[in-house]
């Protein structure tokens, strides 16, 4: 952190540490955001009574771990130097002291009690929420919450439908919908379930709606248009736009050309009297049909040629003013495009086929919530956005606040939010209802800090317009005082600048709430310049993604050469991007780090098992069975697959065809072999001898096992492509294939796939197994990852790539700001436009067409902060690269075209646009004169290249190693040492087993679905449990003993501390068997639960079932912990082998709740 004299916003950040009031702090990248986050913190810990009375909350579990962690690391004062200590460290030092001293007050022991430090993601504090108030909160006992509930969605939607062979109340609606969409039930289930998965947005429009509401929405957004255009077009050339209009419009209606829009501006004073369709006349004047300028003028736009001179010069007079009115304009590109939208407006009113769908829809989405509803309570699993809802519920409203409302007013005193740019409408919500009644200085406050211009999670529901509103009208009663952060303390002086420039062009001038417009806001740079240059684009012509990856892989060549210690990331937008990234990387033989980066689908070696899976499963899909004999276990030449796909049917001896042969047919009839070459006939062979038996056996066991079996014996291990053969590759090639063999042991249904394009579907969301080993010099991620992260190199190619579209809703619901309409906080009331999907088959719905064009223009906007989120992650260099199309104009000459839309370059043009120019120049002067794609001319007769590796003819496995005959070479030394009690009897013995493997099951599910109704329903389990263990007695001591289990595994889940151990824990591992030398004797222990802690400490705990009925229960956790030392500091000796961490043991006593660590 720089010193506080060279921080240019020092005075602003020492403001926000005022504990009396309450901020809204905009944070630009980079500008320290979690340290001004922690000293606020640490502020209001040596002034609140308990530190419970603070609630800090995050949206990442990383980000709430982290915090926490800083927190503390701060409370460490004392044991830091205060040598050149930095004037921000000096602040720390000074709260933090001030906080131990609180500490020491109060007695609170921080230190040993971090628990007692509310730092919290949101939807763990909706979670509580639920559990305090499982009345209120309609839950009942607490639901386990899962993050892709796409499953439940699409079964709520398809109980949905059913209704319609009910007699139920909704059943016509269904079966209008039905009818809307052409009976396409697929469809129509995959676009409820999407609308499922988003009701925390359409939820609360949908009820009380009339027609005429949304029909003023509609003329209100036809009227903000008009307004839009009229203030965009420059008013020094009104005056001879009206004239221009007037003599064209006078021409057409007095001719007989056909009618034009041009004829509505006739009698047109003034341009603010203009209509619909008078701007409907102006675009036609001004612009082609693709919304171009116009650049050819003739008697179709009103300017005739005349017949005489006098006309003709007179006409020329015209055509010159209205070539000189468009070269004026030709710089006003938002006016452009503002006018050719005005051709897409929208009707004023819904036809009636458009609203009795309307209706339709908006009956029957309550009905799929309610049968979602249903679905979550049998299965007793929610989404987040549910328990959000939920949570909502449990608090009330302002006029009648619950139970638990009122005692969160009293506990909670001071509110701190993270990233208050990505909270939801649900989350803002509950915000509002846990401020509600605050007000300034009444000893409160409210501290939301965050980044509108880093706003990029629609996708998640993050609505940027909500901090934009909390910073215009506060939250509930409560006004928050605004803080924007300058000072930027991880890019040098050159990034900075060039950030400034570039984004002060691309985002807008100012800010809107409702189409989440955000301007940008300047950073300072508070690194110097370095050499070089600190932003460097590559640009490239056409589509060329190979020449883009080599480009990358020299960019990190060179970077390592100038600094092999720096940290470099690849960032892009799509996943997509990377495929030939990743592979020029891997032929380039760096190594990467990248966590669900390559798509598992993609890996040879899971091609190759798919199409093995699809041979088995269907042994007429011909596709697969080609695909199966090309893999490199087979490896047959396309001239051979060609000999043998030409053989199509099999015909009796009078030549009638008696039926189509299947590839495993020809493979078994060596009749047909005419034409294939002797070593495709021997490869062959091989296969068919392997794949004769899983054939005559098919779904007569496991699809996996055979699979897999099949694999193993062809030779499947062995394939890997000879270019990646090397250790860390063979390893992720092999893991890559046990990843798709334990998918299809989870989908497959009695030896068999019941529906192999949604089992396709779902291998498409698995991912690749990365290179855990590689270090963390190179990595590679999309851009929403690598937000909050900085690395000293930063790469984004792709910058030409056009975004996925998007699909089709089958509501589809936009809100506007009614600009002349505010409510009693000045916050201007919405409009809601709402339209239902077009009919199929059907013509444009124009309201649908419309509310797209609204929603691009959203993410447009949010595409300008992913740009910038990708640029900022970088310290030293940012290298962009990207593609442009190329054209000819008239005269033959090679020129640019414009980006794609919604390409990330298309916003960057006008910054990028003239180097583009420069580098198709020089490559115009250097004879590269073919710079036009032409990868669409490949003539495929010219192919010549059938390169392949596969395994040799006759391949057979390598000899198996000799065995081996093992001999005991130690004494009788035992493996575990065993600690015999006086007191303990078989019983306890049985008990601790038992207790052991089911504190194992819960820690595994962490904790998921357990609760103590549910640990009572299991006493037949324990009980059956005993026996197989061994216990023998009558029934009253096995049900003591089962007794005892159930009282061991509840009291361990309700305990503080026994939630802490089985819960959620980085780098958890149950059951865990190690290996070590003891006394140069081999030895294996069993650990029972280790796992690393938010401050980087490997913790080993051990369970003990022991249990203590008298009165001196610290002494006798004392002689335990004397009694078990020596065998826990084994485990540690052993691990700190194999793990460099700070190593901290600990004894769990379920039993009694008890507790022992060092």
């Amino acid at each position: 952190m720089v010193d506080a004299a060279c921080i240019p916003d020092a005075d602003e950040r020492y403001r926000a540490l005022d504990p009396a009031q309450s901020f809204i702090v905009q944070a630009p990248a980079g500008s320290g955001k979690t340290a001004l986050l922690i000293q606020r913190y640490l502020r209001l810990l040596a002034c609140v009574d308990a530190p419970e009375e603070i609630v800090a909350i995050t949206f990442t579990r990383k980000a709430a771990a982290e915090m926490r962690a800083r927190v503390l690391a701060a409370l460490e004062v004392e044991k830091k130097s205060t040598d050149a200590e930095t004037a921000y460290e000096k602040v720390n030092r000074e709260l933090s002291a001030a906080v131990l001293q609180r500490d020491r007050q109060a007695g609170w022991h921080i230190a040993e009690n971090p628990e007692r430090l509310r730092i919290q993601t949101i939807d763990s504090l909706c979670a509580s929420l639920t559990r305090q108030m499982p009345m209120l909160s309609k839950f009942g006992t607490q639901p386990e919450t899962i993050e892709d509930a796409s499953d439940l969605y699409l079964e709520a939607a398809r109980a949905t439908l059913e209704l319609v062979e009910q007699n139920h109340v909704i059943a016509d609606d269904v079966r209008r919908l039905l009818e809307h969409l052409d009976n396409d039930i697929a469809r129509i289930e995959t676009l409820l379930a999407e609308m499922l998965s988003r009701r925390d947005h359409w939820l609360r429009h949908i009820h009380g709606r009339t027609r005429e509401e949304l029909e003023t929405s509609l003329q209100n957004s036809r009227g903000n248009a008009l307004r839009y255009v009229f203030r965009l077009f420059p008013k020094a050339m009104h005056n001879e736009l009206l004239a221009l209009l007037r003599y064209a419009a006078t021409n057409l209606l007095s001719s007989e050309a056909k009618p034009s829009k041009i004829g509505f501006c006739d009698r047109l004073e003034t341009l603010s009297m203009a209509d619909v369709e008078h701007w409907f006349g102006i675009a036609e004047l001004l612009l082609t049909k693709e919304g171009g300028w116009r650049k050819r003028i003739s008697i179709s736009e009103g300017f005739p040629p005349g017949n005489t001179k006098t006309e003709k010069d007179k006409a020329k007079v015209w055509k010159n003013r209205l070539e000189i009115l468009i070269e004026s304009l030709n710089q006003e590109d938002k006016f452009r495009q503002a006018l050719h939208d005005m051709r897409q407006l929208p009707p004023a009113c819904y036809s009636d086929k458009q609203w009795e769908v309307l209706g339709a829809i908006t009956r029957l989405l309550p009905y799929a919530v309610a049968q979602l509803n249903i679905i979550f309570q049998a299965s007793g699993y929610v989404d987040f956005s549910e328990v959000a809802q939920r949570a909502l519920l449990a608090l009330g409203d302002s006029e009648s606040p619950t139970d638990l409302a009122l005692a969160l007013d009293y506990r909670i005193k001071h509110l701190m939010i993270d990233e208050f740019q990505d909270t939801s409408i649900s989350q803002f919500k509950l915000i509002e209802k846990l401020v509600a009644g605050w007000e300034a200085e009444d000893g409160r406050s409210l501290f939301a800090v965050g980044d509108p211009m880093q706003s990029i999670y629609r996708f998640r529901e993050a609505e940027v317009g909500l901090f934009l509103q909390a910073r215009r009208a506060g939250i509930g009663y409560l006004a928050l005082q605004p803080i924007t952060l300058r000072a930027n303390f991880r890019s040098q002086q050159g990034i900075i600048d060039w950030i400034n420039t570039a984004f002060t062009q691309i985002m807008p001038d100012c800010e809107d709430i409702a189409t989440g417009a955000v301007a940008y806001s300047n950073s300072i740079a508070t690194h110097p310049r370095l050499s070089g240059n600190a932003v460097k684009l590559y640009p490239f012509f056409e589509r060329n993604h190979v020449a883009e990856a080599e480009q990358v892989v020299e960019i990190i060549t060179q970077t390592r050469r100038d600094n092999p210690t720096g940290t470099i990331a690849i960032l892009v937008r799509n996943r997509s991007h990377l495929h030939e990234i990743v592979g020029q990387i891997k032929k380039a033989g760096l190594r990467f780090r990248g966590i669900d980066i390559e798509l598992l689908y993609h890996k040879s070696v899971v091609q190759d098992l798919l199409a093995l899976t699809r041979a088995l499963i269907n042994p007429a899909d011909r596709l697969a069975w080609f695909a199966l004999l090309r893999a490199p276990w087979c490896g047959l030449l396309l001239r051979d697959i060609a000999a043998l796909a030409s053989i199509k049917r099999n015909e009796d001896d009078c030549g009638v065809i008696v039926k189509e042969m299947t590839v495993w047919g020809l493979m078994c009839d060596e009749n047909h072999w005419h034409g294939i070459s002797t070593d495709a006939m021997a490869r062959i062979c091989r296969v068919r001898k392997i794949l004769k038996p899983c054939m005559d056996h098919r779904q007569r066991r496991s699809l996996r096992m055979t699979v897999e079996a099949i694999w193993q014996a062809l030779g499947g291990p062995g394939c890997m492509n000879p270019v990646e053969k090397n250790g860390h590759c063979m390893a992720n090639y092999l893991d890559d294939a046990m990843i798709y063999l334990d998918y299809l042991e989870d989908q497959e249904e009695a030896g068999d796939i019941q529906d192999l394009a949604s089992f396709e579907k779902g291998l498409n969301t698995l991912y690749a197994s990365p290179d855990l080993d590689a270090g963390d010099t190179l990595q590679i991620m999309t851009i929403h990852k690598a937000k909050g992260l900085e690395f000293d190199t930063v790469i984004v190619p792709g910058l030409g790539r056009a975004p996925r579209n998007n699909d089709k809703r089958l509501l589809k619901w936009i809100e506007q700001p009614h600009n002349e309409v505010f409510d009693e906080k000045g916050v201007s009331v919405s409009d809601l436009l709402l339209a239902p999907i077009q009919e199929t088959g059907a013509e444009i719905d124009s309201i649908y067409l419309w509310m797209e064009k609204l929603d691009r223009g959203k993410e447009q906007l949010e595409a300008d902060r992913l740009l910038y989120v990708a640029a900022t992650r970088a310290k030293n260099f940012l290298h962009l690269l990207g593609h442009v199309g190329l054209t000819s104009d008239t005269n033959g000459k090679t020129v640019l075209k414009k980006p794609v839309a919604g390409a990330l370059l298309n916003r960057l043009w006008l910054t990028v646009h003239s180097i583009y120019i420069n580098a198709l120049e020089k490559s115009t002067t250097s004879g590269c004169s073919q710079l036009i794609d032409r990868d669409n001319e490949i003539n495929v007769g010219s192919i010549n290249n059938q390169s392949i590796y596969r395994l040799k003819t006759g391949w057979v496995f390598p000899d198996a190693p000799k065995s081996v005959t093992w001999q005991e070479s130690y004494g009788g030394k035992q493996i575990q040492v065993e600690i015999e009690f006086s007191w303990a009897s078989e019983m306890a013995r049985h008990v601790g087993n038992v207790v052991h493997r089911w504190l194992q099951k819960i820690a595994e599910d962490e904790m998921h679905g357990w609760n103590t109704m549910r640990i009572q329903m299991l006493k037949d389990h324990f009980k059956q449990n005993l026996l197989v263990d061994g216990l023998s007695g009558n029934n009253k001591e096995l049900g003591y003993a089962v007794e005892r289990i159930v009282l061991a595994l509840t009291c361990a889940i309700n305990d503080k501390r026994g939630q802490w151990i089985l819960g959620s824990q980085q780098f958890a591992q149950n059951e865990l068997k190690i290996t070590g030398i003891d006394d140069n004797v081999p030895m294996t222990w069993v650990i029972d639960r280790t796992f690393c802690d938010s401050n980087g400490n490997r913790w080993i705990i051990d369970y003990k079932t022991s249990s203590h009925e008298g009165s001196d229960i610290q002494d006798f956790l004392d002689r335990e912990q004397m009694r078990y030392q020596d065998q826990l500091n084994r485990y540690a000796n052993v691990m700190q082998q194999i793990d460099f961490r700070p190593i901290r043991l600990g004894i769990y006593f379920p039993l009694i709740g008890g507790w022992r660590e060092w």
